[in-house]
């Protein structure tokens, strides 16, 4: 009975943030601002000297409520605070906001993922997390084309510890978003054509990774044991 009405209250409370801060975001303008680098990086600066408690808060938001990629709101970030601020501000949300949606994906259940997460890219990613777990969240991290934050909410539903998770976002996820963060601060520049062969580099890499992680995981493993 009292985690029945544990569950329920953290229900009300979680429907009650995700509702407050969509209306927060939709009522001060951020998804129209969020159509550009320019106007996202306004949007940020008006909120000065809260500037970057501001960026956090959108940045967590992104992961958790709003459906914004972290690579764009970085993007913006680093236009505004420079490469290294941003890029630590928005890994801390990041780290912050993949342990809070796995958290409550693993309290709450099926029902709560389901309406985050359409049942399209449940059925997509859901057994793949389950059967090749570390080796595809741990490359699903590393490559910016995969839905970082959906992937979150979908391994709290698996039986990977939150030790094991914690550990593969904060190794795995800064490296994507501290790219966007110096193209965005104009320390990087990459050309279409760069980008074009990082990706199917990128795209090679996973692939075959996923053919062979388990041979590899299981030659490390013995590698280990043997030492």
């Amino acid at each position: 009975m009292e985690n029945k009405t544990l569950k329920i209250l953290l229900w009300a409370l979680t429907i009650a943030i995700l509702g407050g801060s969509l209306w927060a975001l939709y009522a001060t303008g951020f998804f129209e601002a969020a159509g550009s680098q320019e106007r996202l990086g306004a949007y940020i600066a008006r909120c000065a000297p809260w500037s970057h408690l501001v960026y956090f808060a959108i940045q967590l938001a992104s992961v958790v409520v709003a459906p914004i990629p972290s690579n764009i709101t970085a993007a913006a970030g680093a236009y505004l605070f420079g490469l290294w601020p941003a890029f630590l501000l928005t890994w801390g949300a990041v780290v912050l906001g993949s342990a809070i949606v796995f958290t409550l994906a693993r309290a709450l259940g099926q029902r709560f993922v389901g309406q985050l997460v359409s049942e399209r890219l449940s059925e997509k990613y859901l057994d793949l997390i389950r059967r090749k777990r570390d080796v595809f969240l741990a490359l699903a991290f590393l490559f910016p084309f995969f839905p970082d934050d959906i992937l979150c909410i979908l391994a709290g539903l698996t039986d990977i510890s939150f030790k094991r998770f914690f550990l593969l976002v904060v190794l795995g996820r800064p490296w994507g978003l501290l790219v966007a963060c110096a193209v965005g601060s104009a320390t990087l520049a990459i050309p279409w054509w760069g980008m074009a062969l990082l990706g199917a580099a990128g795209l090679a890499v996973f692939l075959l990774a996923m053919r062979y992680g388990d041979r590899l995981e299981e030659a490390v493993l013995r590698r280990l044991k043997d030492g």
